[in-house]
């Protein structure tokens, strides 16, 4: 039966009906097995991480590998890539992912090529030759948007990998390996938990030998989630398409009234999800000051979670410098809409 990924995250990732059976997994606290059995040791495998990891295997397709970040979940990916791979991936993404590659690349780990993602011929031109095309949609901070279908279409036809960060649109949105695409990245720790309380990562994954060399790679590095914050984080989907979209309503009720504020001179949003990137008619202080200035949105780095966050992108060194110094992301989380609109118009008076 196919069903809704609101319903498949209350139903995914369950025990097996039995008399007295307990209706939620156990949090199994391990390191060592009996032999004879398929988990072997505690670095291979988990109760804990099994249902986690089949809740998101219900939401995105294909087979999930839990990560003890998104960061270690995106260096599984490229440590599987023989030296000297060229990549291609975007020029103005997350900050995480973009140092990541400028370190392999000074290197000669990988060759990376850094493309405009929104310029599709750009990008199909880019792909010649490489072993992966790695896409970020909608991007970090600038939340700019990839023909996803095109681009995946493209790259496959030259038999190249496609790996999709989808942790801002979430399966709620989009399903990039129904796509093509042969992996599927999340930040778990953002909207998929969304309680501000864990970081973890995942990988979904469409081919088996694939899933195996990235399974392996998890064994090596020892990038492996604690049972605890896999069990947080499970519980966290069963409620995470009613936040999702509570706090999308939101954030387009916010865009609405941001587009028409006087000290704001651009808003960024691709249309869907819950992350807003907007601009000061001002400097990179006066920004600072904005952020400082609110007293229901928390100012920290992160999003995804239940409240509503928001910070100057450009006060971390690692991010791109084509970000404008004057840009603040907001992640709209599920308060009121007018108490959120409320903060921003004081933080805002505060220039």
């Amino acid at each position: 039966m196919s069903i809704h990924p609101e319903t498949s995250a209350i139903t995914a990732g369950r025990p097996e009906v039995a008399p007295d059976a307990s209706l939620n997994p156990p949090i199994v606290f391990s390191s060592t097995y009996h032999a004879g059995g398929p988990v072997g040791y505690g670095r291979y495998g988990n109760e804990s991480w099994s249902a986690l990891e089949a809740a998101i295997s219900e939401l995105e397709g294909g087979q999930t590998l839990s990560f003890s970040s998104g960061m270690a979940a995106i260096s599984a990916v490229f440590s599987i890539l023989p030296i000297g791979a060229p990549v291609v991936a975007s020029n103005q993404g997350y900050s995480g992912t973009m140092s990541l590659l400028n370190q392999h690349h000074a290197t000669g780990r990988l060759e990376v090529r850094f493309v405009d993602i929104t310029n599709t011929e750009e990008v199909v031109a880019a792909i010649k030759g490489a072993a992966l095309l790695w896409l970020e949609s909608p991007t970090n901070p600038c939340l700019d948007v990839a023909d996803l279908p095109a681009l995946i279409a493209a790259a496959k036809k030259q038999t190249i990998g496609v790996g999709v960060d989808n942790t801002f649109a979430t399966p709620m949105v989009q399903t990039p390996l129904s796509m093509g695409a042969d992996i599927v990245m999340h930040s778990v720790t953002k909207f998929l938990a969304g309680h501000s309380d864990v970081v973890l990562g995942s990988l979904s994954i469409s081919d088996s030998a694939l899933f195996k060399r990235l399974e392996e790679s998890r064994r090596l590095n020892g990038s492996i989630p604690g049972p605890f914050e896999a069990w947080l984080a499970l519980r966290g989907i069963r409620t995470f398409p009613v936040r999702f979209r509570a706090a999308e309503a939101n954030a387009k009720t916010l865009v609405t009234r941001l587009q028409k504020h006087a000290k704001v001179t651009k808003v960024r949003y691709p249309g869907f999800g819950a992350v807003i990137s907007f601009e000061i008619d001002g400097n990179a202080e006066n920004a600072e000051k904005v952020c400082e200035s609110s007293r229901l949105i928390t100012h920290a780095t992160s999003l995804g979670g239940v409240e509503s966050l928001w910070e100057r992108r450009r006060r971390w060194a690692a991010e791109s410098p084509s970000v404008p110094e004057q840009l603040i992301r907001l992640s709209v989380g599920c308060e009121h809409v007018d108490d959120i609109w409320q903060d921003i118009e004081q933080a805002l008076a505060s220039l």
